[in-house]
């Protein structure tokens, strides 16, 4: 298999075939990033002979004697098939609609057992794609895809450099629904400063309140010495929020969402791992977030920020 760099993937694409399309970010702007800083380019599409070639490769090894073998002993006359597919890099949703048709194509050629295909995307990415050609994305396959959204605060999405506003946000997840494809958020806890996250948090609740992700995950920000907002701390331009302060902006987020969703910070830029269903365990929700609050000290947080060699 092609693989470069980190591979990075949500939590609950675990049980999916990671496939290679493309490494690296169109954007790399953003001020906090550093997941594709091990790369010696910005952005990478895979040539369209190893992406077939590494689906022949799974198409083989399916079905190899250990592979058999280990199917026999879990109780299995045959390997699990593969239902999803989920292409790695930064933003693959950013492909012309013609190559990501190539692609869904070749994904069924070779495993014609899957069923869907997600991917991370900008909320750029879809803009210059048409309604139409949305709609041949999801009959090809394409859904659920991962949003890094992070905030629904213009200030704090400019000042980031996101390229992007809120209401763009608006805009193009409204247009994925329209084609009915399915979208979670990825929320950035803290990425609006010191003293501002609260407001952050219900700004972003607002926008959120107007569309329907199937998941909003929190992750916290980890500031890394090599990004670029590490150096605008070192110049005095922004402050990064304490860890309690965190929490108590992810419990406004939490109180202010009315929408029917899956609410999980699951990543390990989280210290406590939350999980419920929205609305109905919002309460259950809050009731950690004050734990939390009132029973962890800000000390045993910041240990936990600063032992975190990457995310």
């Amino acid at each position: 298999m092609h693989y470069t760099g980190t591979i990075w993937r949500p939590p609950y694409e675990a049980d999916s075939l990671l496939l290679e399309v493309t490494a690296g970010c169109t954007h790399h702007k953003c001020k906090f990033c550093t997941l594709y800083s091990d790369l010696p380019f910005k952005f990478r599409m895979s040539p369209i002979e190893d992406i077939e070639s590494d689906l022949q490769e799974v198409q083989v090894l399916r079905y190899n004697p250990a592979s058999m073998m280990t199917a026999r002993l879990q109780g299995l006359s045959r390997p699990k098939p593969f239902h999803r597919v989920f292409l790695t890099g930064a933003n693959p949703f950013v492909l012309k609609t013609e190559k990501l048709l190539e692609i869904a194509s070749l994904i069924r050629k070779y495993l014609p057992s899957v069923e869907s295909i997600g991917c991370f995307a900008r909320i750029t990415d879809s803009q210059k794609k048409t309604d139409e050609e949305l709609i041949l994305l999801r009959q090809a396959g394409y859904n659920r895809l991962t949003i890094g959204v992070e905030t629904g605060d213009d200030t704090a999405l400019s000042f980031m450099r996101k390229g992007y506003t809120s209401q763009d946000i608006l805009t193009q997840c409204k247009r994925l629904e329209q084609a009915g494809i399915e979208y979670g958020f990825f929320y950035l806890t803290s990425i609006s400063g010191k003293g501002k996250g609260e407001a952050g948090a219900k700004s972003s609740a607002d926008i959120f309140n107007q569309l329907h992700p199937f998941l909003i995950g929190p992750n916290m920000l980890t500031i890394y010495p090599e990004s670029e907002l590490y150096q605008e701390i070192q110049n005095g331009n922004w402050e990064e929020e304490g860890e309690l302060e965190k929490y108590r902006e992810l419990r406004v987020l939490v109180e202010n969402l009315n929408i029917s969703t899956y609410f999980a910070a699951m990543g390990a830029s989280n210290a406590f791992q939350l999980q419920g269903h929205l609305p109905e365990d919002k309460e259950k929700l809050l009731e950690v977030l004050d734990r939390i609050i009132s029973e962890v000290s800000e000390e045993e947080l910041q240990r936990y920020r600063k032992n975190l060699p990457h995310l």
